[in-house]
């Protein structure tokens, strides 16, 4: 059974949301909160697989709610992903630095928007590809300039070539064959990689990967 917890400020979202949701027969709705500061809170409680957290509302948004949730050890399990209106702007991109998962746009197909949450409570590439490649064309409008490297030494050759293909935007069929291995060993050099560098997902992998400096954007040429 996958747990979920819903929180946003608007009562009807929360509602269309839950009432997808209620009629899966492997998904929960925990709970529900109207702002960050009780989604917290709600969090703490039920220890949700996934929480979906809207990116602006009073009292606490969800860009601090996403930092709080990804500090807290006793919370490693949730996954926080983003709901928003409004793409892959600067509150997402926050978001996705501080620890979520990956984000969804609020006007997503009930198709995709159920497929997702299984996804992500699978803990399995939570960003698409295409999602991904819009995040790296964000760092070559805008970098963040490299920041602290943590656990880069501890990663084998292998695993930084496979973190460089995430950072790229690449699935794990696709660093597969670029690395000539087996999908299996590609998701494993992915996984280590993580634990290594303590990243929460794949999502912030590709943070920590520009950040650190061991990936570059790539700059289209004329």
């Amino acid at each position: 059974m996958i747990r979920v917890l819903l929180v946003d400020d608007q009562p009807l979202i929360r509602s269309g949301f839950r009432a997808l949701l209620d009629l899966e027969d492997d998904i929960q709705v925990v709970g529900e909160a109207g702002d960050g500061r009780e989604g917290l809170a709600l969090a703490a409680e039920h220890l949700p697989d996934i929480a979906l957290v809207d990116i602006r509302m009073p009292v606490m948004d969800g860009v601090e709610a996403t930092r709080r949730i990804a500090a807290d050890p006793a919370l490693a399990g949730v996954h926080v992903v983003i709901l928003t209106n409004y793409g892959l702007d600067e509150y997402v991109f926050e978001a996705l630095r501080a620890g979520a998962a990956g984000f969804l746009v609020k006007d997503i197909v009930p198709e995709d928007f159920l497929h997702a949450v299984r996804v992500a409570a699978r803990g399995d590439a939570l960003l698409a590809p295409s999602i991904t490649r819009r995040l790296i064309d964000r760092y070559v409008a805008e970098p963040f300039g490299p920041g602290p490297g943590a656990g880069l030494e501890e990663l084998t050759n292998r695993e930084r070539e496979a973190v460089v293909l995430v950072a790229r935007g690449l699935s794990n069929d696709e660093i597969a064959g670029r690395m000539v291995i087996t999908p299996m060993t590609a998701k494993t050099h992915v996984n280590r990689a993580m634990t290594k560098l303590r990243a929460r997902d794949r999502a912030q992998l590709v943070v920590l990967a520009y950040e650190s400096g061991l990936a570059t954007p790539r700059v289209p040429g004329p």
